[in-house]
């Protein structure tokens, strides 16, 4: 799966608004220099453009996706199925490690019902963890790689016996 960064927020402290911008640094094992969550858990959080579209027409009306309160949002990949994979924005890599869930913010400033509408089908996005640093730009590329899961890693290859 193959998609853009199509969006960047920072999140300057909790509950403050969302500050657009068109670059920001990773810092590996540690997040978005500039965001609250920096030294966290969910180092990152990612959201989907089709995900955040899906639930605006459930909702019943466009929303600027800067209410999700995500740094990142991307299009053209299925985040849901990403969970457990490495999803690498440019140059960065990121384990995504779960589903975010939406909390009680997302029905703030009128918004009632737009928390309901995000949790249907994991359209909250997800989080992770930096696992490599660099800049992250809008527009850059960002893809999927499958990591296989735990216990069924390929076997190795086995020599022929002989007779």
């Amino acid at each position: 799966m193959t998609g853009t960064i199509e969006a960047i927020w920072l999140r300057p402290a909790a509950r403050s608004p969302v500050e657009a911008v068109t670059h920001a640094t990773a810092i590996a094992d540690q997040g978005l220099v500039g965001d609250h969550a920096f030294g966290g858990r969910r180092q990152i959080t990612i959201l989907s453009r089709e995900a955040w579209d899906s639930a605006c027409h459930t909702f019943g009306s466009a929303l600027d996706p800067r209410f999700r309160r995500a740094n990142v949002m991307i299009a053209g990949v299925d985040l849901a199925a990403a969970i457990g994979c490495e999803l690498h924005l440019g140059l960065v890599r990121v384990a995504i490690t779960g589903e975010t869930r939406p909390c009680e913010l997302m029905d703030d400033h009128g918004h009632l019902g737009l928390q309901a509408a995000l949790r249907e089908g994991q359209r909250g996005g997800v989080y992770g963890r930096i696992l490599n640093g660099g800049e992250l730009r809008v527009g850059m590329t960002c893809r999927v790689i499958a990591k296989p899961m735990a216990g069924k890693e390929p076997l190795p290859p086995t020599q022929p016996q002989s007779l």
